[in-house]
């Protein structure tokens, strides 16, 4: 509050010559006649008074957790001039009628508002912001807005190397370029249009004209195209780029699936394996992402976490869509017209409670991705420009390879790139996998959850457990005392600073037993509490995280891969699950396989507990296990 008389103080001295703005910068006051070198320097003089003498921030636009929203995004237009399968249908979606789009002198208004009010930055999006006739002319006019510093822009790059020199010459300051594919081939089937090469071309004329970093926009779908981080991360070699891998998030009408989102801790699991010296960079203030840099090289790679990590806490963010909705928080539905009122003839008072109101009700943070999943919100076209699946990733025949870990039943996945040439030439309609498939003999649609699986594994890697006798094989026999007792009997934990760190992998399994009613409600996806597979998935993969947490002796593991998978059985109407993990380390993962596979049956008995008591969880048990000095486990 004592920052307020020093503004109004700064005022007062400079009144004579000049005249004031809210954020108390001084604006000159220009003769005619004056030349137009003299109005630049005097811009520059008042940007470098706002950085060094800043008035405190506005209290409309800072939310009940005082984060203050600096940050404005708004969308131009509804439409695009490419039909992404992951976004819209090829026929496009239901548009706005022009006369209830903002007009461009209602956007100048509206950002000029939130300017004076502390926005510093503002993003321009769509749709498709560049087939917007007169975004040059608006990019310019935002330019002379005091106290905004950056001006950016994200677009498909369709006409980035025609309209970037205008937009450069205009004031934008900032690009990002969405791009999902390095395959043309591929780009043209993702978007239903040809441009691959002009999206490239755009992306180099950002470099030339001096950009940098020039951002570039890759959504990653699991099975569409993780198996090409490697080539993205490999452009920031010799060119100054900030590929920015964006975790696949749910919106209206993309069919948001758990099993296609790529987590961040994955791709980074990815990328440490090809350049283990990746280092992590220092994070600015109200960033969404989590920044890398491979020594050397003159980019960089950021991570936007919204799914797996979310930044809530630090969000400065606002939305205002093409109709003139401000939207305070991108995953929510609840949305204010700016326009209706702007329209009606409110005052500059009486809009900023309206947007100090819709701030002030801002939560702490977003749903979650399963919550938002379920959600009813704008499709992400009508939102703003960011490449989302439409559909599952197109379906690839498997391969068979020998499995690693020796479950039977999962492959690897098959690189999309790869097979992409041989689709296409042989004239293949390449169809999307559903979830419920027909895989019995019965003809029930059989129904299975993998955290990292192919949608033509085996189905038979659960089924009925036989009872022989484990089989222990290895340098040294099962010891005949307890590890976890010191000489006088009390509970201690062991020491394994002084073992060596080897490759540990184990995998456990557990059933549930539901009964025909819960199996069917399961089966079909029916249980009101929702996908019981899904939830018990994600459960034991948090599990087998945590279990040093749960399990008092347990050391701490830093786990390089988790895998849980669940089955439906429909001869004992009952799930399986399987659970996998790996480590590099001087202890094993036993314990973090059987906790997953525990605390994913204990999940599904929570999901269908309302159906039915008569749930009987049973057969938990370690299947196998490699590495560590008593040697290799396998259940025979």
């Amino acid at each position: 509050m004592a920052a307020r008389p020093v503004s109004r103080m700064l005022q007062r001295v400079l009144r004579s010559s000049v005249r004031s703005c809210s954020s108390g910068a001084p604006v000159t006051q220009h003769h005619h006649g004056e030349p137009s070198r003299t109005a630049a320097e005097g811009l520059s003089r008042r940007r470098q008074f706002l950085r060094e003498h800043g008035a405190p921030f506005s209290a409309f636009l800072t939310d009940s957790f005082g984060r203050q929203h600096s940050y404005l995004r708004i969308s131009l237009t509804e439409k695009c001039n490419l039909r992404c399968q992951y976004c819209m249908p090829e026929e496009g979606v239901p548009l706005t009628p022009k006369a209830d789009l903002l007009t461009t002198e209602e956007i100048l208004t509206l950002a000029r508002l939130f300017v004076k009010e502390g926005v510093d930055k503002i993003r321009l999006t769509g749709g498709e912001p560049l087939i917007r006739p007169d975004v040059v002319d608006i990019v310019a006019q935002l330019h002379q807005l005091e106290g905004l510093r950056t001006i950016g822009i994200t677009t498909n790059g369709i006409n980035l190397a025609r309209l970037l020199p205008q937009l450069q010459k205009a004031g934008l300051s900032a690009i990002n370029i969405s791009l999902d594919t390095l395959v043309p081939a591929k780009f043209e089937f993702i978007v239903r249009r040809k441009g691959f090469h002009k999206v490239m071309e755009g992306i180099y004329k950002a470099i030339e004209l001096g950009y940098s970093p020039v951002k570039v926009n890759c959504v990653v779908m699991r099975g569409l195209n993780e198996d090409e981080l490697l080539d993205f991360v490999a452009l920031t070699e010799g060119l100054p780029l900030d590929v920015r891998f964006i975790e696949y998030m749910p919106f209206d009408g993309n069919r948001w699936n758990f099993k296609k989102l790529v987590s961040y801790k994955e791709m980074l699991d990815t990328l440490r394996q090809r350049w283990p010296e990746l280092e992590k960079l220092p994070e600015e203030e109200s960033s969404t992402a989590k920044t890398f840099k491979i020594p050397g090289f003159r980019g960089q790679l950021s991570f936007i976490t919204s799914m797996s990590e979310h930044f809530c806490g630090t969000c400065n963010r606002l939305r205002i869509t093409a109709d003139g909705n401000l939207k305070v928080c991108l995953f929510g539905n609840s949305e204010v017209s700016l326009r209706d009122h702007l329209r009606a003839g409110a005052s500059e008072e009486e809009l900023l409670r309206i947007v100090g109101a819709a701030v002030g009700r801002k939560k702490r943070q977003h749903a979650g991705m399963f919550s938002i999943a379920q959600m009813k919100n704008r499709p992400m076209i009508l939102i703003e420009l960011l490449l989302m699946l439409q559909d599952s990733p197109p379906a690839i025949p498997s391969i068979s390879s020998q499995d690693p870990f020796q479950i039977q039943g999962i492959r690897h996945r098959v690189s999309f790139s790869n097979q992409m040439g041989t689709l296409w030439k042989g004239g293949w309609l390449l169809r999307t996998p559903v979830l419920a498939q027909w895989r019995l003999g019965s003809g029930c649609p059989q129904r299975h959850c993998s955290s990292h699986l192919d949608s033509n594994a085996n189905p038979k890697c659960l089924s009925s457990v036989s009872q022989a006798p484990a089989t222990p094989s290895g340098p040294l026999p099962p010891s005949d005392q307890l590890t976890h007792v010191d000489t006088e009997g009390r509970a201690a934990m062991v020491d394994v600073g002084r073992k060596p760190d080897t490759e540990r992998v184990a995998v456990a399994s557990a059933v549930v037993l539901l009964g025909p009613v819960a199996f069917r409600l399961v089966r079909e996806n029916q249980l009101k509490k929702g996908d019981a597979l899904v939830v018990a998935q994600l459960a034991g993969v948090q599990a087998a995280k945590l279990t040093s947490q749960l399990i008092p002796l347990c050391h701490h593991v830093a786990l390089s891969h988790v895998h849980v998978r669940l089955e439906l059985d429909s001869t004992r109407h009952a799930v399986g699950i399987q659970a996998s993990c790996r480590a590099r380390g001087p202890t094993g993962v036993e314990m973090e396989a059987l906790t997953a596979a525990a605390v994913a049956a204990l999940t599904v008995y929570d999901m269908c507990k309302g159906v039915s008591r008569d749930i009987v969880l049973g057969e938990i048990k370690l299947l196998s296990k490699t590495g560590g000095q008593r040697g290799d486990f396998q259940r025979t």
